[in-house]
């Protein structure tokens, strides 16, 4: 970054830092892969490291004093900063390893801006807390959520810590749902910013607060500045005692889908 970039506003230094890790992650598509064991069948790749590290270089150069806590290298800084950075350098991890193009870099800042790239649809999802936006080809275009593809994305990862009460594979067999929606399954932060553009109707994951969470913190901020309905599975409001997230395009997609999480 250089130093006119360092005098960049909030926002565009998240569109800045999560292009800069989209770079990273494109750069090494379809290469030899290092993977890094985290357990429980969980790993990361050096090109999750690479991504952050990148993703870092633009946050110290234009926030030297912020704190900034990443997936991968986790805390820097004081973690009770009022200045804190969340960062998931590759939501998609297993999906990237695989060859598949389906993955996001995650840049938030808490209580603040957010951005969401996609290295291989060349598009940031962007917000400034208030309004949401797409970045293509350095325009902007306001994020209008929609339930007209009738396609819900749904989280099947584990853990599963709301079964036996709320399994999302049981919300898939619904009459209800396959009566009105298309079921899509992507473990990506990626699915929360299609909800936010329009192009999936909603997107249920099991959980229990996500709002800090380096995986879904810019995709929140985004589906809330571009007034998508935002809960828990419980239909109560996000937050230290919630559990999991629902996000719907609008109030009538989100009420269906909770008649048939709790019917």
């Amino acid at each position: 970054m250089t130093n006119s970039q360092a005098s960049l506003d909030d926002t565009e230094v998240a569109i800045a830092a999560a292009r800069a890790g989209a770079d990273a992650v494109r750069a090494r598509y379809g290469r030899r892969l290092t993977r890094i064991d985290k357990g429980a069948g969980d790993f990361a790749t050096d090109a999750d490291v690479a991504a952050e590290e990148a993703i870092l270089d633009v946050i110290r150069a234009a926030r030297p004093q912020d704190a900034v806590h990443g997936e991968e290298g986790g805390q820097r800084g004081a973690a009770d900063a009022v200045r804190q950075w969340w960062v998931d350098p590759l939501c998609g991890t297993l999906n990237y390893a695989a060859g598949t193009m389906v993955v996001a870099v995650n840049v938030a800042l808490c209580n603040g801006p957010a951005a969401v790239a996609d290295p291989f649809g060349d598009e940031v999802f962007h917000t400034d807390g208030e309004a949401a936006w797409v970045r293509r080809d350095g325009n902007d275009t306001h994020l209008a959520p929609t339930a007209a593809t009738q396609l819900v994305d749904v989280n099947l990862d584990p853990p599963f810590p709301g079964a036996p009460g709320f399994r999302a594979v049981d919300l898939l067999a619904h009459p209800g749902f396959v009566e009105r929606f298309r079921p899509r399954v992507v473990s990506s932060t990626l699915a929360l910013a299609w909800v936010a553009a329009g192009k999936r109707a909603a997107y249920v994951t099991d959980g229990g607060d996500l709002t800090q969470s380096v995986h879904f913190a810019a995709g929140i901020a985004l589906c809330r500045a571009a007034g998508c309905v935002v809960t828990g599975v419980d239909g109560a409001p996000i937050g230290p005692a919630g559990r999991g997230l629902v996000v719907a395009a609008d109030a009538a997609t989100h009420g269906l889908l909770m008649s048939m999480i709790h019917g």
